[in-house]
């Protein structure tokens, strides 16, 4: 199955992803330890990001993977992205991938 057919298929857990507001968003990264993932392009992270955040961009897939893959499963990954749009499809990907602690801020970067 290709990974745009993961993504987009309708049996996609998506309960097991987590939309979370900007207060809640923020909270959880500043007193856990979690992945937090930059889904938007280098460009866009230059531009500027949360703090911690490592990129890993969505639109690159080759690389996106190889960096998911790297993650502990088990853990919780916090995404984003400039308005909630690619890390929605991230988020997708990740539960496809066996991830059960995924978490995605609402309104993205933008509303950050």
């Amino acid at each position: 199955m290709s990974i745009f057919s993961q993504l987009f298929s309708a049996n996609t857990k998506n309960a097991k992803v987590k939309i979370l507001t900007r207060d809640t968003f923020n909270e959880a990264i500043t007193s856990q330890k979690v992945h937090l993932i930059d889904v938007r392009t280098p460009n866009e992270f230059g531009a500027g990001h949360i703090k911690g955040a490592i990129n890993l961009n969505f639109f690159d897939q080759p690389t996106f993977q190889k960096g998911i893959e790297k993650l502990n499963k088990n853990a919780a990954v916090y995404l984003y992205c400039q308005s909630g749009n690619r890390s929605k499809s991230a988020s997708k990907f990740l539960v496809q991938m066996g991830f059960e602690h995924v978490f995605d801020l609402q309104g993205g970067y933008s509303n950050w």
